[in-house]
């Protein structure tokens, strides 16, 4: 007896559920079958689309949100798709207005459709640092919060997107309210955690780090930061049996140090001995380059000196004139490299390891003060007052 056709539900169903399991390419097939019996099919047009999106054949994933537009106009599915797909070309503004138009068609109450919509505009922001684009998917994300107050997920990414603002205040405090919502909410607890770390808020940060297990984490940064946080706070010898699940952890994830980063560790080691608890953290905390910024120490530092103004001169003539940090952003900003750097901390970290790298000289990166007065050392600049 003959196979019965499946219904294009069905062919949907299959593909969905092999889509999820991220064989995109069975997917793509068993939707073209689907499409061979039920052409006219809105469901599947918009499947292999997504398909499509999801192996980055952007042209074809547009063509086929575009015919299933034009089976259904207001489909809500292939709108988002469409948005997403044109972002990806940079026609922005016309993305923008696919996404915009699900809100008119009433599709404000559907929670996945708007975190799907404000993750596809956070990803494009996120790629090509575009402020404009942070700013919108903030406004589906808040959308979604209206719709689902209690939604952990939704009162997440409000928060990442603040973060990524600049917001840093609203973005704590929307972690804050995820975690409340959802405890166990562990991509808000890891994100807050590194926000804090951040700010300088070590204890917090470490609190929230401990919180997780080595398997939350799919990012290096916010294991190398716990392991530092951990040898510094319990003075923990390095690869502790305590850290041993970490490590691992950063193995899995490609984390192994590089060559600097073992010789950074080889000159910590052996300074260990001679310095205090809070300059061996500082030290401990310089080995892993771009991705940390500072340490705080258990001995305030003296603020006078960081209170007047101060001078310096850059090797190509230019004079810059203000308090340490404002020096340090005056750099960043008028360096061409300076403008991939998000923050003066990723700024230091760069040009400090690009010290080491060229000249044999390690610059602290840890603070605004000890940066300038290391690079005059290293003759990158000239400290005039």
């Amino acid at each position: 007896m003959a196979t019965p056709f499946l219904s294009s539900e069905e062919y949907d169903e299959r593909a969905h559920q092999l889509y999820n399991e991220g064989q995109y390419d069975d997917a793509l097939a068993v939707l073209r079958e689907g499409l061979t019996l039920y052409p006219n099919s809105v469901e599947l047009h918009i499947g292999v689309g997504y398909a499509r999106l999801a192996r980055e054949e952007f042209a074809w994933a547009r063509r086929s949100f575009e015919e299933a537009l034009v089976l259904e106009p207001e489909h809500e599915d292939a709108l988002a798709g469409l948005g997403e797909t044109l972002l990806k070309f940079g026609l922005e503004d016309a993305g923008v207005r696919c996404f915009r138009r699900t809100l008119e068609l009433g599709y404000a109450d559907d929670l996945d459709l708007m975190l799907q919509i404000g993750r596809a505009l956070f990803r494009e922001a996120s790629s090509r640092d575009r402020r404009e684009l942070f700013a919108t998917s903030l406004e589906f994300f808040a959308v979604a919060v209206q719709q689902a107050p209690e939604s952990a997920e939704a009162i997440a990414c409000v928060g990442y997107a603040q973060h990524r603002m600049g917001d840093d205040d609203p973005a704590v405090a929307s972690l804050r309210r995820s975690l409340q919502a959802d405890n166990d909410h562990t991509e808000a607890r890891i994100y807050l955690a590194n926000i804090l770390y951040d700010r300088g808020d070590y204890d917090g940060s470490l609190h929230h780090f401990e919180r997780t297990t080595p398997e939350d984490h799919w990012d290096e940064l916010g294991i190398w930061r716990f392991i530092e946080l951990m040898r510094a706070a319990r003075k923990l010898a390095e690869h502790a049996p305590e850290l041993k699940p970490w490590e691992d952890r950063l193995t899995e994830l490609g984390g192994e140090m590089d060559d600097i980063d073992e010789l950074f560790l080889e000159v910590d080691g052996s300074m260990s001995s001679e310095s205090g608890d809070a300059e061996v953290a500082r030290g401990q905390l310089e080995l892993f380059g771009d991705l940390l910024s500072k340490l705080a120490c258990d001995v305030p530092r003296a603020l006078d000196a960081s209170a007047g103004e101060h001078v310096v001169l850059t090797t190509d003539g230019q004079q810059v004139t203000g308090s340490w940090d404002e020096i340090v952003r005056s750099l960043r900003d008028s360096d061409i490299e300076g403008l991939q750097d998000r923050t003066t901390n990723e700024f230091m970290a760069r040009v400090s390891k690009r010290a080491f790298r060229e000249r044999g000289v390690r610059v602290p990166h840890h603070d605004a003060e000890s940066f300038v007065r290391a690079s005059a050392d290293a003759g990158i600049l000239r400290l005039v007052r």
